[in-house]
């Protein structure tokens, strides 16, 4: 795998234009061959006022000494996208669906920190629905590794491959039994993809209006699954190494009303008012 260090965070308008204008010409398969290039950006600090303004659409407190367990997701965002929306990567940015996420924390992310990211391209795999591609990436704090995550994206499209072609419940530690306890139910404002696009950089047109969601297939625009796991872990409370895990099952229409359930001891998870599983997940202390 090749090494290329960046000097500055990628802009991601352009980012965002390249990949809309080479999607139509993508073919994605999961034989297809994947991105050789592993980028590396140091020197990387936190916008306090990016990073108050995450937090309080997520409904995490702000002002904390240490990031949120998903913050760190934002800041390799940039990378992603740049690998994402390359010549060489296999499937159209467009109307890519995130379907799951493992995080492991290894230690204080503190606010003020100078980070090393790191970001490749781990692979392809048949889904029932498509080809789903995993994208790593890494934030190391003084020479140390203190946070990876492992996310999959899908893309949608025509398949022979069946229901075994891929794991359909992938991430998370919910979905097996019966619903989790509620303890909260949320009404989702219609604006939410729009606000967590502004201060993610991810502004896919599936989050932003519903007639642009509608060009992918949904009938209104769905929230991003990792505000769906934000706003879970706001409610559970993290802190310390821990391991997260978290499968967006079905999307969250928008605007919607769910209910948050969890056990206590580490699992969760948002269903609607008929009981449709949206996501699952689980934190646990490492």
């Amino acid at each position: 795998m090749n090494a290329v260090t960046l000097t500055a965070t990628p802009a991601l308008a352009p980012l965002l234009a390249r990949g809309a204008l080479c999607s139509p010409f993508k073919r994605p398969a999961p034989d297809a061959a994947v991105p050789r290039t592993r980028l590396l950006l140091p020197g990387v600090r936190v916008d306090l006022a990016r990073l108050a303004a995450y937090e309080r659409v997520c409904g995490f407190p702000t002002g904390e000494p240490d990031l949120p367990v998903t913050y760190p997701h934002v800041l390799g965002f940039p990378l992603a996208m740049r690998l994402m929306s390359g010549r060489d990567f296999p499937l159209p940015l467009l109307g890519l669906v995130h379907t799951s996420i493992e995080i492991v924390s290894r230690g204080a992310l503190p606010a003020d920190g100078e980070y090393e990211l790191t970001a490749f391209v781990a692979g392809l795999a048949p889904h029932r629905r498509g080809t789903e591609a995993t994208v790593v990436t890494g934030l190391r704090l003084g020479g140390d590794a203190v946070w990876e995550s492992r996310s999959t994206y899908l893309a949608r499209h025509r398949t022979d491959a069946g229901p075994d072609a891929a794991v359909a419940e992938r991430g998370g530690g919910g979905g097996g039994g019966g619903p989790l306890p509620v303890t909260a139910e949320w009404s989702i404002a219609e604006d939410v993809g729009r606000r967590y696009g502004a201060v993610s950089g991810d502004r896919n047109p599936i989050h932003l209006h519903p007639f642009t969601a509608r060009l992918f297939g949904f009938p209104r625009a769905i929230a991003h699954g990792m505000w769906t796991v934000a706003r879970c872990l706001a409610a559970h409370g993290t802190g310390g190494p821990a391991l997260v895990r978290a499968g967006f099952r079905a999307p969250v229409l928008l605007p919607g009303t769910v209910s948050y359930g969890t056990d206590g001891d580490g699992r969760f998870e948002l269903r609607n008012r008929d009981g449709r599983l949206h996501l699952s997940g689980e934190v646990r202390p490492r």
